[in-house]
């Protein structure tokens, strides 16, 4: 936040308020994310796996909205983007820090901020409460030796 005020002097015209509502977005971002991250290291269980999964989290970041607005493709699109956390990050940071006139490139021409907190709160909570399951199940398959040849596997080779 502090580059984003030295590199962008309009941002320091922005109100305390805005800048908690922004960091509450961030946490809020990271505990939508984060048990997610733990969900594809307990499903994909080699590093062929895992390569695929961050190629398909490339995709959905590519779709998400993130990087240039989604309001222009076709409707499919704009659903399958809609159901990214990603995108709901974007419009909620977007709501904080830009103009209400920035809200024509969104999807319906407008912030739609209670929407985006609440379905991030979503994903958070889903999240949470599907982590624990699948690590736990993770957990249960892993012998004491098979962690010991797993790491002196990755010693050995590197991956």
């Amino acid at each position: 936040m502090v580059g984003a005020a030295v590199l962008l002097p309009e941002l320091r015209e922005t109100g305390p308020g805005r800048w908690l509502l922004l960091g509450l977005v961030f946490l809020l971002g990271v505990v939508a994310m984060l048990p997610w991250g733990a969900v594809l290291g307990s499903v994909f269980r080699t590093m062929m796996g895992l390569a695929w999964a961050m190629i398909s989290m490339y995709a959905v970041a590519a779709l998400s909205g993130v990087f240039y607005p989604v309001a222009g493709w076709p409707a499919p699109l704009q659903w399958l983007a809609q159901l990214s956390p990603l995108y709901w990050i974007g419009v909620a940071v977007r709501s904080v820090l830009l103009p209400e006139s920035a809200a024509a490139a969104e999807v319906g021409g407008e912030f739609r901020l209670v929407l985006a907190l609440g379905v991030l709160l979503a994903w958070a909570v889903v999240g949470v409460l599907v982590a624990p399951v699948l690590l736990r199940r993770m957990a249960r398959r892993q012998s004491g030796s098979a962690v010991q040849a797993a790491r002196e596997r990755v010693l050995a080779k590197g991956y």
